[in-house]
This record gives structure tokens, C-alpha cells and sequence, in this order.
């Protein structure tokens, strides 16, 4: 367990920061970025749990714990000094989010439209969570263009985003009361 006896460092007062394994880089760094936005996905799905109680939140919960797992794996550059050891994504965490969209899918309404992000309150920031998870998605893939990835820390966001997308759904009434893309409704 990490225990922190004291938050500032001055570190990082000249924009550089200290990856997983003390390598230094700039704050502005591709990998920086990437574990950068998945924490931002975890603070929208705490945002989230504000409007979710019972198994829901249980899950959400489940997973915030995984994001931070996520944010280890890809601090901890693959090919660094540290690699041996780190903490990972594994496969088993994408089957367990493969599973709960069957689960969660199989009781929402059939799509009719485009959902835009809204309804509940729980719904909204679970779309929230999703776009910045989408955006978390894209920058690990640019950072595995330049430097080897965990392939599974990759699945993971690509899952958890299609998760979020049916919980959003889940949390307006299994379906009923997303709110529906009318196209060119205001022309």
C-alpha cells in the first residue's frame, strides 16, 4: 500500500514529473496525458456515484478501483526499469466489463435513435465518464503508436466506454427515459 507523509514535492515545479519506474518527463508528455485522463475518468465516474446507490454503485466502485490500476499500468512504461512486477490490466478485468454490458444490455430497451447525453442525473455523468473515457482510449492509442502498451490496459477503456454507454441507459429507466437524437429537428 502507498502511504503519502507529505503531498507537495516541488517536483514537478519545473514541468517535469517522474513516471512509475523514476524516469522524468515533461508534464506535457503523451504518457503523461494518457494516465492523465483515465484519472479524469475516474473523477466523472465518482460524480456519477453521487446519483447511484445498491449493485450499481457497488460496480462503479469496482471499477474506479481499476482505473487507478489502469493509471499504475501505464505510469509504469512496459519496456522501463520497474516493468517486471508492475501492476497490470489483466485479461480476466475485460471479461468481467464484456460480461456486465451482456448483463446490463440485456435489460434496456432496444435502441431507436441516438441517445444524447442526458436524462438523470446518473445518466448524464455516466456519459460524461464515458466521453472522457473515450478520450483516454485515443490517447493510449497514440502513446502505443510510440512506445509498447499493455494491450489489455487498451480493451479495458475500449470496454468500460461501451459499459458506461448501457449503465447511462440503465440509469434512465433501462432505456426509457434517454433522451433521443431527432435529426435536423431545429432546422
Amino acid at each position: 500500500m502507498v502511504q503519502l507523509t507529505r503531498i507537495y514535492t516541488r517536483g514537478g515545479d519545473r514541468g517535469q514529473t517522474s513516471l512509475g519506474d523514476g524516469t522524468r518527463v515533461a508534464k506535457s508528455d503523451l504518457r503523461v496525458e494518457a494516465y492523465g485522463t483515465v484519472d479524469e475518468a475516474n473523477a466523472a465516474v465518482g460524480l456519477a456515484r453521487l446519483h447511484t446507490t445498491g449493485d450499481l454503485d457497488r460496480l462503479l466502485s469496482r471499477i474506479q478501483n481499476d482505473l487507478f490500476d489502469l493509471g499504475a499500468d501505464l505510469c509504469t512504461p512496459e519496456d522501463g526499469r520497474r516493468a517486471a512486477g508492475a501492476l497490470r490490466i489483466i485479461a480476466a478485468q475485460v471479461e468481467r466489463l464484456e460480461a456486465e454490458i451482456d448483463d446490463y444490455n440485456g435489460r434496456v430497451q432496444p435502441l431507436s435513435s441516438f441517445i444524447l447525453p442526458g436524462g438523470t442525473p446518473a445518466a448524464a455523468y455516466l456519459h460524461l465518464a464515458r466521453t472522457v473515457t473515450r478520450r483516454a482510449e485515443r490517447l493510449v492509442g497514440a502513446l502505443a503508436e510510440r512506445d509498447p502498451v499493455n494491450p489489455e490496459a487498451f480493451k479495458y477503456l475500449n470496454r468500460l466506454s461501451d459499459l458506461l454507454f448501457v449503465l447511462s441507459r440503465h440509469a434512465n429507466g433501462d432505456g426509457a427515459g434517454d433522451v433521443l437524437w431527432v435529426p435536423g429537428a431545429n432546422r
